[in-house]
């Protein structure tokens, strides 16, 4: 299993990913994790993409692909699912030449395909668990897995969540078209309950 996940921010990706991983094993590469990992830790790499990630602006191509190009040479990464990568064209053309120089291909480019507005709300209600990361919503004041500290992202405000999807349809959106003409995009209605478009992945991915 060697696949894109395609979709907005806030369509479903991560959860869709988390539940692939946990019943096939392959490695989840989310740039945004490793990202947020980077600036929470105050390395080079997080103050860079800092001040990109908190306008809801798309870090640069370089800071990027040599993130995933080390995370590739990991050895849980012989089955990847790519998680918020590549996000414009030019990083897919740079993902199919390292993966071909490391004999990879991908398999599928999976779309979950949401409807902006209904990202808009679902984000900006959004509440993250500090200690465990179980994701919620405004109603959960302390975390029903664990009981820790439920909060906000901060780039999870109405007006940066807009921006991102500004973004994201003028820089990401073509990787759809790029995707078909590979003969590799598969489409999932992503406005469902995750157990009803988790079963649709799955078919669509032959698993």
């Amino acid at each position: 299993m060697n696949i894109v996940l395609l979709g907005a921010p806030g369509a479903g990706k991560g959860t869709q990913a988390a539940r692939l991983v946990q019943e096939f094993g392959a490695a989840h590469i989310s740039t945004g994790d490793m990202l947020r990992a980077a600036v929470a830790a105050g390395t080079p790499l997080g103050q860079k993409a800092k001040s990109y990630m908190d306008a809801g602006e798309l870090v640069p191509d370089d800071v990027i692909i040599g993130l995933v190009k080390e995370r590739l040479q990991e050895p849980d990464a012989k089955n990847f699912i790519l998680d918020g990568f590549p996000r414009t064209t030019a990083q897919a053309v740079a993902l199919d030449a390292e993966l071909n120089n490391i004999e990879r291909p991908l398999e599928a480019a999976l779309l979950i395909d949401v409807d902006f507005e209904v990202i808009v709300k679902r984000l900006t209600s959004r509440r993250l668990c500090r200690s465990c990361g179980y994701i919620g919503s405004v109603a959960d004041e302390v975390c029903p897995t664990c009981g820790g500290e439920m909060y906000q992202r901060d780039d999870d405000n109405e007006e940066t969540v807009r921006t991102r999807l500004d973004v994201y349809e003028k820089s990401t959106a073509p990787l759809v078209d790029y995707y078909r003409g590979c003969e590799l995009l598969v489409t999932i209605d992503g406005d469902r309950d995750p157990d009803v478009v988790y079963a649709d992945v799955k078919k669509a991915l032959n698993l």
